[in-house]
């Protein structure tokens, strides 16, 4: 079972993830959101409990749904933290792209499957 603040570190991980995969330093995260900087570090490494209202601001600076931080937060395995650390990737390239290039994407990644299968 997941404590208070196991879930406090995991969550702060995975903002610290998804910042780095937007390219976004932690003061520029703290300016998107109107937080310190160092507030951001704190949560990010677990330290620092923080209110909904501060989670809501964080999430609406990265752009992202509320439960993509909540997502996988068991990963049990090495397999499955790979994964995720995909798909987040994945997530955030697709937000930047055009229809077009989505469809393009999707035929080159369906591409790469096909050749793993043989």
């Amino acid at each position: 079972m997941i404590t208070m603040s196991d879930l406090r570190k995991t969550i702060g991980n995975r903002i610290r993830i998804i910042r780095k995969l937007k390219g976004l330093t932690q003061q520029q995260l703290a300016e998107l959101s109107g937080l310190d900087d160092a507030y951001i570090g704190a949560v990010e490494r677990g330290e620092r409990n923080f209110s909904v209202d501060t989670l809501e601001k964080i999430v609406v600076a990265l752009k992202i749904q509320p439960m993509e931080l909540f997502q996988n937060l068991d990963d049990s395995s090495e397999v499955e933290a790979a994964q995720r650390r995909a798909i987040d990737e994945y997530a955030i390239t697709v937000r930047e792209l055009s229809v077009n290039q989505i469809e393009a994407l999707k035929r080159i990644v369906g591409e790469i499957r096909k050749a793993f299968e043989d």
